[in-house]
């Protein structure tokens, strides 16, 4: 029985319930199988390269650092369209790449070229590991921070195959391009050079800004066949060719911001840049 001075029961808002109907279910914490499954295959893309380097198939071990690639940029696609995002996901694939795209090439190219070179050989080798190994805690920890359409450094993917490119070219080729005076020597410098490049800050165009959802005019799918097309053609030399455009693009695009006067450095040299707020908080 009611008081005169206890408060009537209220029937709740309208407002409220529509916005309790609208609200999400929280969805369960588990490991999803879809996009793990493209991070496990890419992670076998990987393994199964170091494996044909130490039986001496070296255009074998290119093209399952090539297919691994091909894996790791739908994992994290496939993830997103099917709202199976998840931590564990996040770092299963950074292990993935670290032995894909770290490990295998540094120890594919050492076999193929710098084993002859003795130190030097596997000291540039391990530049190339660890700057791999780097990048990707550093591209984990400023992933909030850095700017989405541009990527800090070059990345993993692409140092492996400016690395594996090389190797897949003068292995079509045939054996006579392993066999060059000067080849060792390149070889070592290609190698440092994607190792280092990693670690920079130069921007290298990350492609996250284009919308495969939205439509599109139809030359552009006529383009994507003729891409298709000339890629097939000889696959060493026009992959191996795009990733050498892609490897330097981005000192081209680090110029034009320096003359745009945009704050960009080659590498950060104090705690209090842009560029370091996601490693120091």
């Amino acid at each position: 029985m009611n008081t005169p001075h206890s408060p009537k029961p209220t029937a709740p808002a309208a407002n409220d319930m529509d916005d309790a109907e609208e609200m999400p279910r929280l969805r369960r914490k588990g490991i999803y199988i879809l996009p793990n499954l493209f991070t496990l295959a890419a992670l076998f893309g990987g393994f199964y390269a170091i494996v044909m380097a130490m039986n001496g198939k070296f255009e074998q071990a290119a093209i399952g650092i090539f297919c691994a690639m091909v894996l790791d940029s739908l994992d994290g696609r496939v993830a997103r369209m099917t709202n199976t995002q998840s931590a564990f996901g996040e770092q299963m694939d950074s292990l993935s790449d670290m032995v894909s795209f770290g490990a295998a090439p540094a120890l594919i190219m050492y076999e193929w070229a710098l084993k002859g070179m003795g130190k030097l050989g596997w000291i540039a080798a391990f530049v190339y590991c660890s700057g791999a190994a780097l990048r990707l805690a550093r591209f984990n920890t400023n992933i909030g921070v850095v700017d989405k359409r541009f990527f800090q450094g070059l990345p993993s993917p692409a140092a492996a195959a400016l690395v594996v490119g090389l190797i897949w070219v003068m292995t079509d080729w045939g054996p006579e391009g392993r066999l060059l005076s000067w080849m060792p020597w390149f070889c070592f410098a290609l190698t440092l050079y994607a190792g280092l490049t990693m670690v920079t800050n130069v921007p290298f165009y990350s492609f996250k800004d284009v919308n495969f959802r939205r439509t599109v005019p139809f030359i552009v799918i006529v383009a994507i066949a003729l891409s298709f097309a000339v890629i097939t053609i000889h696959p060493p030399i026009v992959l191996f060719g795009i990733f050498v455009v892609y490897g330097f693009s981005g000192y081209g695009v680090f110029v034009w911001k320096k003359i745009k006067g945009r704050p960009v450095s080659v590498i950060s040299t104090s705690t209090d840049e842009p560029d370091e707020e996601g490693l120091h908080r």
